[in-house]
C-alpha cells in the first residue's frame, strides 16, 4: 500500500493540507480548477530556474491569493517588487475579473529537506549527463546531512544507451514509515528529458513524527 499511494494524498486532513483551498458550485468548479492549473503551469514554466516547490491557491468570492514556495525568492520578487507586479499582470489575463489579487512569495529555508526540489535537482543533473547512480547518491547524502531521519530516491527509465530496456535505480537511507499517518513524509517527483528518453525521478523524505510533541506534552501534564 505504501508503495502505491501518494504519501501526501494519504495524509491530507491529518498533517497535510490541500494545494487549492476554495468552495464552488457545479457551474464554477470546472472554471476554478482550470484556472488553478493554468496558473501553476505558467509559473512553473516561466520561473523554472527559481526552485519553486509548490504553489497553493486560496479563493473567496472576490479575492484570489497565490502562495509561491521557493528556494530563491529574490529571483521572483525582483528589484523593488517588480517581479510581483509582472506576475499579477500575467495572471490577471488568465483568470476571470476579481476585486483583489494577492501574490505571496514564501522562502524555503532548507531546500535539501524539500522532496520536490531534491527530485528536480536530480532531474537537472541527469539532463546534464551526470551518471544516475552518482546523482542519486549525492542527493541522498545532502538530504541526510540536512537533518532528515530517512530518505529514498529513485529513477526509472532507459538509463543507458547500451540497454534499451527500462530500468529502476533506487537508494535508501534511514527509516521511511510510509504506513504511519503521523509521520511527516514529504514526496516529490520530476521528469528528466535526456537524449536517450524520459526518466522519471521520485523522492521521499522522512522528517519525523508530527504528533510526537503533542503526546509528550500530554504525558507531562498527566504526571503533574
Amino acid at each position: 500500500m505504501g508503495q502505491k499511494v501518494s504519501p501526501v494524498g494519504l495524509r491530507i486532513g491529518i498533517n497535510k493540507d490541500w494545494d487549492s483551498t476554495w468552495y464552488a458550485d457545479k457551474k464554477t468548479f470546472g472554471l476554478n480548477l482550470k484556472e488553478d492549473q493554468e496558473i501553476r503551469n505558467f509559473l512553473k514554466k516561466k520561473y523554472n530556474a527559481c526552485a519553486i516547490s509548490k504553489i497553493t491557491i486560496e479563493r473567496t468570492e472576490a479575492k484570489l491569493v497565490i502562495n509561491i514556495f521557493t528556494g530563491k525568492p529574490g529571483m521572483i520578487i525582483g528589484a523593488k517588487g517588480a517581479g510581483i507586479e509582472t506576475i499579477k499582470k500575467e495572471v490577471t489575463k488568465m483568470i476571470r475579473p476579481i476585486k483583489l489579487l494577492v501574490i505571496n512569495v514564501k522562502e524555503i529555508k532548507r531546500p535539501d529537506l524539500d522532496a520536490q526540489l531534491v527530485a528536480e535537482s536530480i532531474a537537472s543533473q541527469l539532463e546534464k549527463r551526470v551518471a544516475g547512480k552518482r546523482a542519486l547518491k549525492q542527493a541522498l547524502q545532502r538530504v541526510m546531512k540536512a537533518g532528515a531521519k530517512g530518505c529514498k530516491v529513485q529513477i526509472a527509465g532507459v538509463l543507458a544507451k547500451a540497454n534499451d530496456k527500462a530500468m529502476t535505480e533506487k537508494y535508501m537511507e534511514g527509516s521511511l514509515p510510509l504506513h504511519t499517518l503521523r509521520a511527516d513524509i514529504d514526496y516529490g517527483e520530476a521528469s528528466a528529458f535526456t537524449m536517450i528518453g524520459k526518466i522519471g525521478v521520485k523522492c521521499w523524505i522522512y522528517k519525523g513524527e508530527i504528533l510526537q510533541a503533542k503526546k509528550s506534552s500530554e504525558k507531562k501534564g498527566g504526571q503533574e
